[in-house]
């Protein structure tokens, strides 16, 4: 019995022990890079039997609709067998170049194409949503040189530029334009001028008016360049082809994508060049870097960067241009790329992405958590 009180005492004293001694300290819980999923079912079918064709241009606007800047004329006979005189097929037909769709992946609007009293772009490029209501739009086709601007119903509003050969020099037309980013603060139109000059160029976005551009490194443009990309030489004094996109971030930093030189160039609104990042110098063809845009929309902590010649997106922490993660591969799948074009971001922090060459296609990538 004696034995037993005795026992039942030390078990009392030895779990006191273990409840009143100092606990392991613990790390903090650091979240990881942010994380995606796409979302196979993203967007909703079209009506009329119409298809999409190679996506040249994807924004998010101020209410998360994501407005794409897509070219009918990429579809294959094959593919728009039910337009063609007589049809080939029951499907299907060209969809119009603009089209706006709401996060669910609902189509809200569609317009666009050649039109009295402008140039409509021979090959669809770039699109951007101001503000005040109104969408610009590029295009890289051969002598395309003009942006337009429209309601968002499609009223044609104004145009800047028009069709005529590249020269990095002219401040009356664009050569080739891949991108456009509105400047809200300053009413600015920031353009990547492009596939046919070599060069950031911004005008005032309602008049057209030119303010001012520069090149490779904040210097005067060069159309001069080297004419092929070399790894293994210095970097490119110049632009390669094409100054694919252009963004601006809240502190006022401009990300200008120098895709087949693989490299991120960074500068002040005035054209002063600040830093550069390369990825992938290695890579050949088109390049490494063809589209930008800032995550979370907010904080802009990141940068999400497409890559349509490794076929990937890249994460990047925007303070140091360093990758933190990347997510896809070449395929034709769900989730995986094929010439992965385009990127944009919107408020809930999913990313929308679209594909050229034979991939015509759009995609969502939900926000899994991660990043914050």
């Amino acid at each position: 019995m004696f034995r037993s009180i005795a026992l039942f005492a030390f078990l009392i004293f030895a779990l006191g022990l273990l409840t009143t001694a100092p606990r392991a300290q613990t790390a903090p819980h650091i979240p990881g890079p942010p994380r995606f999923a796409v979302d196979p079912a993203w967007p909703k079918p079209l009506p009329n039997d119409w298809l999409i064709g190679q996506v040249g241009g994807i924004f998010v606007d101020d209410q998360d609709h994501i407005w794409v800047n897509q070219r009918p004329r990429s579809l294959t006979d094959d593919e728009r067998g039910a337009a063609l005189v007589p049809p080939l097929s029951i499907c299907c037909k060209p969809a119009p170049p603009i089209l706006e769709f709401d996060a669910a992946g609902n189509l809200l609007r569609a317009w666009g194409g050649p039109g009295k009293g402008y140039d409509w772009p021979l090959q669809e490029h770039g699109i951007a949503v101001d503000r005040e209501g109104f969408v610009y739009i590029g295009g890289n086709g051969k002598n395309d040189g003009a942006i337009l601007k429209f309601t968002l119903d499609g009223k044609f509003v104004a145009q800047f530029g028009h069709p005529g050969p590249p020269d990095s020099s002219d401040t009356t037309k664009f050569g080739q334009p891949a991108d456009i980013w509105i400047d809200e603060p300053t009413h600015e139109m920031y353009v990547a001028d492009g596939y046919g000059n070599h060069r950031v160029i911004v005008l005032d976005k309602d008049t057209g008016a030119f303010k001012r551009m520069w090149g490779a490194y904040g210097n005067p443009p060069r159309d001069d360049g080297p004419p092929k990309y070399d790894p293994a030489a210095s970097p490119s004094p110049t632009f390669g082809n094409p100054v694919h996109c252009v963004i601006i971030a809240h502190d006022g930093l401009v990300y200008v994508c120098d895709r087949t030189n693989d490299r991120i160039q960074v500068f002040h609104k005035d054209g002063t060049f600040v830093k550069e990042a390369r990825y992938l110098p290695a890579t050949l063809a088109s390049g490494s870097v063809w589209d930008l845009d800032f995550w979370p929309k907010t904080e802009q902590t990141y940068l999400v960067n497409a890559d349509g010649e490794n076929n990937e997106v890249r994460i990047l922490r925007r303070s140091t241009l360093a990758v933190v993660s990347k997510f896809g591969r070449s395929g034709r799948n769900a989730g995986e790329f094929h010439w992965v074009h385009v990127i944009a971001v919107d408020s809930k922090n999913n990313i929308y992405t679209g594909e050229v060459d034979n991939a015509k296609r759009l995609q969502k990538f939900r926000y899994v958590g991660g990043g914050m």
